[in-house]
């Protein structure tokens, strides 16, 4: 079962998020987030929306050195502290940090 941190359920997700996007519950509010692989391996784009869908942000993120390998197509959720700066993935009980890099 999912633990869930803040007060707040995920919303219905608006039309123009990506349908694989994955919510992460807040104190007072939530958001979205998705994230894709780019041409190089270690480095993926992640966007953030509001839970009526508005996007606030879309960044290149670079995953920080880890033995373990952050695999996109098996099952993962954002974790608390994530941002516009900073996002971390929970796969496997392995913990990945993103480091925003432009």
């Amino acid at each position: 079962m999912k633990r869930l941190i803040g007060t707040l359920l995920p919303p219905e997700k608006p039309n123009n998020i990506p349908s694989s996007s994955k919510w992460l519950s807040g104190q007072g509010a939530g958001v979205w987030f998705y994230i894709e692989a780019t041409d190089n391996p270690n480095i993926y784009r992640i966007k953030r929306f509001t839970p009526e869908g508005e996007l606030d942000c879309d960044r290149l993120f670079e995953i920080e050195k880890s033995k373990a390998v952050f695999n996109l197509s098996e099952a993962f959720e954002f974790t608390h502290i994530s941002h516009c700066s900073k996002c971390k993935i929970i796969q496997n009980e392995i913990i990945f940090v993103f480091k925003y890099i432009g």
